[in-house]
Order: structure tokens, then C-alpha cells, then sequence
């Protein structure tokens, strides 16, 4: 990662141990904006926020924000952090490294039943985002989730949100999530290589991951998730997935700043459903691309079908995730989760 030119790539990823994927948040690479309001001094109200793999195209809002000057607009001093996994991004937050996640919504409901307060406060999407692909030599033997059973199927991380979409979309097609192995391979040229090579059989991630495989024709699409017919079909409503979240406390000691942060992410997203995947191309860092803006280009163009335009929740999102993860989340299952308590409007219709 460089600090304008050293944002983690898919490259340098594959360079790791499959191991290194779980490193703490100390080895986050970052990049901040001045947080000047247009001033250039830096002295904005500084905010950490972790993001579940900057150059992942389901949280591109992040990046995007900051590139387009809308934390200094908002007088913020922003540094992003990245982790391979949202697990990682989560227990960054949790342990109070960070001041907000970039992640999947679904960890709000995870962290309440284990006595945290989470909540998000701008849903960035409708739609998972997520891919299920099946390597090409593993395609004749699993043309849906019915044939998981036996098979080793990819995530980024044990406990992140491909993990439990996995595990749904197993359970949902009466296999049970003893009955097949879970591998976690990161996203990237980690995930690309275990494909390849025969780690896994399949497994899930985004773009720009899938775009790349595709090209490669290291394997195929089975469930597609990256729009909201997609979502709806592998999982019967929407499901809102990349988001902004943070601690209950941490938001309501600091509404001002908050109310900051959605304004600017807000902004991103009106910006976003009024431009080409072109344009927000142009506007990532040129190393996103790897060398090939064609392909960037078009893995942008594949997703952002899942991203809201004004950061609300979507009717019945919530829901949709309590059911999913009620299929397998023994948490889950035995818990009464209030689902009130895990986002909040307030912010997105004050940004309004």
C-alpha cells in the first residue's frame, strides 16, 4: 500500500503466506485525506475507519469518498486502513483501534449477540455483491449449491460475510455446513491461485476478483449476487451488505462527526448512480486496475447495480439478513435480535 501510491494490490497479496490473510490490524496499510475543508492544513476532526479490502470494488464508496474530496469538504481528516477480511475490519472496531468499519451489515446482527452495540449508519448497498465461482475443472461436478457437499469451497475468512453467505447458500440447498470445507483464501491473487491450483473447487468473492477469473477462464459464475434480481433469487429479498458501521457509544458522543461522515459518503453515492463505471474508474487509484483498465472498467460496471443512491436502508433488508443467518448462526438462532438497534436512518435522512 503506498500513502498515494501504496494502496495494497492484488499483486502484492498474492506475494503472501495464505496465513499472513488473518494479520492484525497493526500490518493495515492506509491512506488518509488532509481533512482541511479545502485549507491543505490538516486540521480536521480525525477518524480512522477500517475497510474490508480498499481495492474491492463492493467497497469502493471508501476510496471513492476520499478521491473525490468529500472528507475535506466535510472538514474530516479520514485515514483508511484496509484487512483482506471484514472479520478483521469488525474486530478492529471492536477492540477500538478504529473508529468506524467499512463491512458487511451483517455483522452488526452477529456482534449483538455477543454483547456488542453496532449499529450502521449509511448502507452503501442492496445486494451482497458476492460470487459464487466454480473452477473450471470442478464445473462439471457442481452446477449449484446441492453439489457443495464434499467440496472445498473458498472464503476470504472464517466468520467473515462469505463465510456465512456460503454456509446459507448450502443449507438453503439441503446441505449441511459439516458437509463441506471451507478454505480461507483471502480475495485477489490468493483466491485466483487456490482456484487454479486446486486448493479450492470453488468459492466466493467480488470484483475485481471475478472479472479477473472470467478473463482467465480459471473458472465459472454460479450464484450471482451482484444486483438486487441476483440477491433476491439466491436469497429470497434484499440483502444489504457494505455499509458503515460503527459502535453505538462511539456515534452517540460523536453525532457532529458522524453526520460528517454520511454527508460525504452520501455525496459518493448520489455521484455514483450518475456516472459511468468509466468515470469512477478514472477517479481509483490507477494501481486498482492492474495493468488493465478494460477489465476494472467492466468489473465496476458488474456491481454497481448493488449500490443504493442515497444511503438508506433497504424495506426489509434487515430482515432478509436475520434470515440468513438464522439457517446456520446458532448465535442466531437462540437469540431475539433487535434489529432496530443495528442501523440507523438518522444520519442519511439528515444528509438529505
Amino acid at each position: 500500500m503506498r500513502k498515494s501510491a501504496r494502496y495494497s494490490t492484488l499483486a502484492a497479496a498474492g506475494l503472501l503466506a495464505l496465513s499472513s490473510l488473518t494479520a492484525c490490524a497493526n500490518d493495515a496499510a492506509s491512506t488518509a485525506s488532509t481533512g482541511s475543508g479545502g485549507k491543505g492544513d490538516g486540521s480536521g476532526t480525525k477518524v480512522k475507519i477500517m475497510v474490508g479490502g480498499l481495492d474491492k470494488v463492493i467497497y469502493m464508496p471508501a476510496m471513492l469518498t476520499q478521491r473525490l474530496g468529500y472528507f475535506d469538504a466535510e472538514g474530516l481528516n479520514v485515514e483508511l486502513l484496509t484487512e483482506p477480511a471484514g472479520v478483521q475490519a469488525e474486530t478492529a472496531l471492536v477492540a477500538g483501534q478504529v473508529q468506524g468499519t467499512v463491512g458487511f451489515y451483517d455483522h452488526t446482527l452477529d456482534l449483538q449477540t455477543k454483547g456488542k452495540a453496532v449499529e450502521s449508519v449509511v448502507q452503501f448497498s442492496r445486494a451482497p455483491g458476492e460470487v459464487e465461482v466454480i473452477s473450471t475443472k470442478a464445473a462439471g461436478d457442481i452446477t449449484s449449491p446441492k453439489d457443495f457437499k464434499g467440496k472445498k469451497l473458498g472464503i476470504t475468512s472464517l466468520g467473515s460475510s462469505t463465510d456465512f453467505l456460503t454456509k446459507y447458500l448450502a443449507v438453503k440447498n439441503g446441505v449441511k455446513v459439516s458437509d463441506f470445507s471451507p478454505v480461507a483464501v483471502g480475495a485477489g491473487a490468493t483466491f485466483i491461485s487456490a482456484l487454479q491450483q486446486g486448493s479450492i473447487d470453488g468459492g466466493m468473492t467480488t470484483d475485481p476478483t471475478v472479472a479477473t477469473i472470467l478473463d482467465k477462464k480459471a473458472g465459472k459464475v454460479l450464484v450471482d449476487m451482484r444486483t438486487p434480481e441476483g440477491s433476491e433469487k439466491a436469497l429470497g429479498g434484499p440483502y444489504p451488505s457494505s455499509s458503515l458501521y460503527m459502535q453505538t457509544d462511539w456515534v452517540n458522543g460523536h453525532k457532529d462527526t458522524v453526520q460528517k461522515l454520511v454527508n460525504a459518503f452520501v455525496k459518493t453515492l448520489k455521484w455514483m448512480s450518475t456516472h459511468s463505471a468509466a468515470e469512477i474508474a478514472a477517479k481509483m487509484p490507477a494501481d486498482y486496475a492492474q495493468g488493465d483498465k478494460a477489465l476494472y472498467t467492466e468489473s465496476i460496471k458488474s456491481t454497481l447495480p448493488m449500490f443504493t443512491d442515497d444511503g438508506v436502508m433497504p424495506e426489509n433488508g434487515p430482515e432478509t439478513v436475520e434470515k440468513v443467518l438464522k439457517a446456520f448462526n446458532t448465535n442466531i438462532q437462540n437469540a431475539d435480535v433487535d434489529l432496530s438497534k443495528t442501523y440507523t436512518t438518522e444520519f442519511v435522512e439528515a444528509a438529505k
